[in-house]
C-alpha cells in the first residue's frame, strides 16, 4: 500500500497562480498511489488568492480515474450569491472504501488569535496489509492551545474506534441505519499538522493511551531513527517559517510500523507552499 500526503494550498503554487492540472501532474509524476490524502481543497472560494471558485473536487477527481473520493469540508459558508462555498480535506482511494466519518474538531475561542474550523476525515480501507483507518487532517496554524485541544479530540475518536474494533454488533442493528461495520484499531494518520517536529505536539500524539489501545508512532522517526526529520515547508521560500521545517507527517498505529519500507518527500515540486510526503507499507 503506497499512501501520499499533501496540503495543495488549493493548487495554488508558489507563483501565485492556482493550477489543478500541475497539482496532478505532481502527484502521478511521484507514483503510483493507493491512497491520496490532500488538505486545504476547495469547492467554490473564489475569495482565494488566484482562485475562480472551482469545484477542486470534480476536478481532482477527473484526474484520478478509479478512485473514490471522500471529501470533509471544515468550513462551510455562504458565498453571497446564493451558493456554498467549502474549503477541507479529501480522501482518494482506489482501495474498497468501508464506512466513512467526518470529525469537526474543537474550535475554541481565543480573542485576538486568528483561527478557523478544522476538519478530521476518516475512511475504512481494506489493503492488502489488512483493513485500517486512514485519518487525514488539518490542524490549526496560528494556536498552539487549539492544535493541542484538537490533538486530544483525535486520540480520544481514535480510542472511540478502538472499542468500536472489539465490540460485536446486535441482532436489532442488522440492516439500516443501525448496522455496524467495521471499523479496525489499526489506523494511519497524516496531514500538515502545522507544528515543527521539535514541538511538544508531536509527543502529545506519540504518548501511549492508559486504556492500552494501539498507539501512534512517527513513520519517519521508524524507518530513520534518531535523524532529524527532513523538511516539508520553506525548502522553497515561503512567509510562515524562518527555515525549513518538518510540517507535514505519517503517523501509524503499532502493528502498522512493522509494514512501513519506505518513507519520501518530494522536496522539488513548488506546486503548493508544502512539499508532498509518502509511504509505503509492505
Amino acid at each position: 500500500m503506497k499512501l501520499l500526503s499533501w496540503n495543495i494550498q488549493w493548487g495554488c503554487g508558489l507563483d501565485g497562480r492556482v493550477d489543478l492540472a500541475r497539482t496532478l501532474g505532481a502527484i502521478h509524476q511521484l507514483g503510483d498511489f493507493d491512497v491520496i490524502c490532500l488538505q486545504e481543497v476547495a469547492i467554490n472560494f473564489p475569495g482565494l488568492p488566484g482562485s475562480r471558485g472551482e469545484n477542486q473536487v470534480a476536478e481532482l477527481s477527473a484526474g484520478l480515474p478509479g478512485y473514490t473520493v471522500i471529501y470533509g469540508a471544515a468550513t462551510d459558508v455562504p458565498d453571497g450569491r446564493g451558493g456554498r462555498s467549502r474549503f477541507g480535506n479529501a480522501i482518494f482511494s482506489r482501495l474498497p472504501v468501508g464506512q466513512v466519518w467526518r470529525h469537526l474538531l474543537p474550535w475554541p475561542a481565543e480573542p485576538g488569535i486568528p483561527s478557523m474550523q478544522r476538519v478530521l476525515v476518516e475512511a475504512v480501507v481494506t489493503a492488502d496489509v489488512g483493513p485500517l483507518r486512514v485519518l487525514t487532517t488539518h490542524l490549526e496554524y496560528y494556536s498552539q492551545r487549539q492544535r493541542q485541544v484538537q490533538i486530544d479530540a483525535i486520540r480520544r475518536l481514535h480510542a472511540e474506534a478502538c472499542a468500536m474494533s472489539a465490540r460485536s454488533p446486535l441482532a436489532e442493528e442488522a440492516g439500516g441505519a443501525f448496522e455496524v461495520f467495521p471499523r479496525p484499531a489499526e489506523a494511519l494518520l497524516c496531514g500538515d499538522m502545522n507544528f515543527p517536529a521539535s514541538a511538544p505536539e508531536r509527543s502529545q500524539i506519540l504518548v501511549p493511551f492508559a486504556g492500552g489501545e494501539p498507539g501512534f508512532r512517527d513513520a519517519w522517526s521508524v524507518l530513520h531513527p534518531g535523524e532529524t526529520h527532513a523538511p516539508t515547508v520553506g525548502i522553497h521560500r515561503v512567509d510562515f517559517v524562518k527555515q525549513p521545517e518538518c510540517f507535514d507527517f505519517v503517523f501509524v498505529t503499532e502493528g502498522l510500523s512493522s509494514r512501513l519500507k519506505a518513507h519520501g518527500i518530494d522536496a522539488a515540486t513548488e506546486a503548493s507552499d508544502h512539499q508532498p510526503v509518502w509511504v509505503e507499507l509492505a
